[in-house]
């Protein structure tokens, strides 16, 4: 046999050795991932644009993208569990994962409120800036660790603005504000209660409701685009604007640490993908979609867009400074504030160098 007969049948027998060996690896690589069911009470409604948009959306694009190893089944708010007592049901493991908003638990941890939305901003980029290459990421889980809940957090979803509230009355005034009985979210629901409004919490299938019998006079809730589907512009026709207590909103995907750690890295990797996209995906929709809901607010709905006065707006900013030196008593809050704080201020030359000044227009349409 000649030395080059040879050398072909080694480079053959090579060639079949490593395409076997390659095989072998996938085989016991496949094996190596156990397929994951992650099983996900909604603290919203799945018709809602964002949640759509978000986590329905992650639980197609997961199934394709691990070639079914991981999956995902959501259940609509309290079909599995009531949308206050998802974070406990993760950390305890009733259920491997829970799809909410953080400021849910800021009965039990203050900070949370800081990780939902913060008034007067961070918006969007720079809430994102914070959490990807900032501190934000690791004071969020951190949050939930010294708070004693076994969980995985993941931001999982990024709103653009919301509306500041749909009333049945206009408010021209701090005495407007008196005795108001409104819900309203988080911090800004902070600032409410300081400037003497009965605030309160509660989730959104109750909303619509408790405003048509007069349980509260007032609430806020979302973007237009979803206010709309819960029919707030049937019984209050004054929306105002902005929404200075949510600029940005995150939502969080919960995972079980004991689930979460049980996962394979790629599963893992998958998730943090995926929300990571849906965070661009939902802030993209979200943009999109709210000019439709306000046009056919004014048009059909006898709806009138208000923006806040300048009085008005620089009164919640100065109360809100107040809530600050109030929630900064708890010392977890003030360590994610001033970490927040510092990096804004670092920012602030970038952002008043980089972006155009606004015109915030009439203040009605």
């Amino acid at each position: 046999m000649s030395r080059k007969s040879i050398l072909r049948r080694q480079m053959l027998v090579l060639g079949v050795s490593l395409t076997t060996l390659l095989n072998v690896s996938s085989l016991q690589a496949a094996e190596t991932i156990k397929p994951v069911l992650l099983k996900v009470p909604l603290a919203f409604p799945s018709a809602l644009p964002a949640v759509k948009s978000s986590i329905l959306w992650i639980a197609d694009q997961a199934a394709l993208i691990s070639n079914g190893s991981l999956k995902i089944k959501t259940y609509e708010p309290g079909k599995l569990v009531p949308p206050f007592e998802i974070l406990d049901a993760v950390s305890r493991g009733k259920v491997n994962a829970g799809f909410s908003i953080s400021g849910y638990w800021a009965g039990k941890i203050p900070a949370a409120n800081i990780f939902s939305s913060v008034p007067f901003g961070p918006e969007s980029g720079e809430f994102m800036a914070w959490l990807y290459y900032g501190n934000g990421r690791a004071l969020y889980q951190e949050m939930y660790q010294q708070a004693g809940y076994s969980v995985k957090v993941i931001p999982c979803a990024m709103l653009a603005p919301e509306s500041g509230g749909w009333f049945k009355q206009p408010i021209n005034t701090a005495e407007d504000l008196k005795g108001l009985k409104l819900r309203f979210y988080g911090l800004g629901g902070k600032v409410f209660s300081n400037l003497g409004a009965s605030v309160s919490l509660i989730p959104g299938s109750e909303v619509f409701p408790a405003l048509e019998r007069g349980a509260i006079d007032a609430t806020e809730f979302s973007q237009p685009a979803i206010d709309q589907m819960l029919g707030f512009h049937k019984v209050a026709k004054y929306n105002y604007f902005p929404g200075w207590h949510q600029q940005a909103s995150i939502i969080e995907l919960l995972i079980n640490q004991n689930s979460w750690q049980s996962m394979h890295p790629s599963q893992q990797a998958t998730l943090e993908a995926l929300c990571k996209a849906a965070m661009t995906n939902t802030l993209a929709q979200g943009e999109a979609i709210q000019y439709q809901a306000m046009q056919k607010n004014i048009n059909e709905r006898g709806v009138t867009n208000l923006y806040w006065s300048p009085e008005m707006l620089a009164l919640f900013e100065d109360t809100w400074q107040q809530v600050v030196s109030e929630e900064s008593k708890d010392p977890f809050f003030k360590k994610v504030w001033e970490d927040l704080a510092t990096f804004r201020a670092n920012y602030e030359i970038w952002q008043r160098h980089a972006f155009l000044p606004r015109d915030t227009g009439d203040s009605a349409h």
